[in-house]
């Protein structure tokens, strides 16, 4: 039996789960061929609520739309108490055509807002994120509408995702500086093979009383351990997956999975729950996102939360870490 732990988001009073389910999953394969519907989708919900899990992570992107629309449908039928849960959706990516539907301008963040909201069928969100930094917008007017969405009663909080530490030092500079709702969260790229947030961001982020709720902390599978380099791996995520071939495939990555099997043998525990492990214990670590499109997933990540590591296999595990170029950011 699992007992749930919670934690604070950041600096708020707001209490998550350790653990947040990211449903960039839950959508429609017409978006990405990974991607499961509606209906294969529910009981991956469910098990997250009975297992505890209050916090759920999605963007307007995912699916275009349907994402939201499913998150929005699950919580009605499970009658999750909206008091009881966190919601958390992003701004920032195209969502039509035009040159006004993208982006981190007042009017892009006006309509995305209350499309999101139409989508998940709910009156505010817990958490507003921008998805990504915006070179194309001033910051004042990015956090001005932001502060409006806020005072609007449309989010509680507002969070930041990937970025360079000095562009959210001068967003957070900026929102005090003008009395606007500040960052409360830093959804980044963090995890085992991928430790470059440790440089700047993590200690900035802890220094501020930002919440870290990093996304693809199993490295997109990689983890796991059935990833290959001669053909990447068996799943269609895994073959398709640009992104992760650019990121993940080095030499000392792969040092650093043979690692992590060798301590799940020996704790006779899944590769996955020693990489989440690690990360659990990382300062400043609020609740990484889990992706689950497989039921032993989401156990593998809720088991976790009670795999304590020791000092020696802390070691053992980032002892062969090579530095990575920056990626994730745009």
């Amino acid at each position: 039996m699992i007992d749930m732990q919670l934690v604070n988001l950041g600096r708020t009073g707001v209490q998550v789960s350790r653990l947040c389910l990211g449903c960039m999953t839950y959508g429609t394969p017409k978006w990405r061929p990974w991607v499961l519907d509606e209906e294969s989708s529910r009981p991956f919900y469910r098990r997250a609520w009975e297992a505890g899990i209050n916090f759920f992570d999605t963007a307007d992107m995912y699916s275009d739309g349907v994402s939201e629309e499913v998150l929005g449908r699950a919580i009605r039928e499970l009658a999750m108490p909206r008091e009881q849960i966190v919601v958390a959706t992003k701004v920032f990516q195209p969502m039509g055509k035009s040159a006004n539907e993208r982006g981190l301008s007042r009017k892009h963040i006006r309509h995305s807002i209350d499309n999101s909201l139409k989508r998940l069928q709910l009156d505010y969100v817990d958490l507003y994120q921008i998805h990504r930094f915006d070179r194309t917008t001033p910051i004042e007017e990015t956090l001005e509408a932001l502060d409006a969405v806020v005072r609007a009663g449309k989010a509680l909080y507002i969070g930041a995702s990937s970025m360079y530490a000095w562009q959210m030092a001068k967003m957070l500079h900026t929102s005090d500086r003008l009395g606007l709702a500040r960052f409360v969260t830093m959804q980044n790229h963090y995890n085992l093979v991928y430790r470059e947030e440790e440089r700047e961001m993590n200690p900035l982020c802890l220094a501020e009383g930002v919440g870290l709720i990093p996304w693809s902390p199993l490295a997109r599978g990689f983890l796991a351990g059935n990833r290959r380099k001669e053909d990447y791996g068996e799943t269609s995520r895994a073959k398709t997956d640009d992104f992760a071939h650019k990121m993940y495939y080095n030499d000392s990555d792969f040092a650093i999975v043979e690692r992590v099997g060798v301590i799940a043998k020996k704790r006779g525990v899944s590769n996955a729950q020693v990489a989440l492990a690690w990360l659990l214990h990382k300062p400043g670590v609020a609740a990484p996102i889990i992706g689950a499109s497989k039921p032993h997933h989401l156990d593998d990540a809720l088991a976790a939360l009670n795999l304590k590591l020791d000092t020696a296999e802390i070691k053992a595990l980032e002892e062969p870490y090579q530095p990575h170029p920056i990626l994730g950011h745009h």
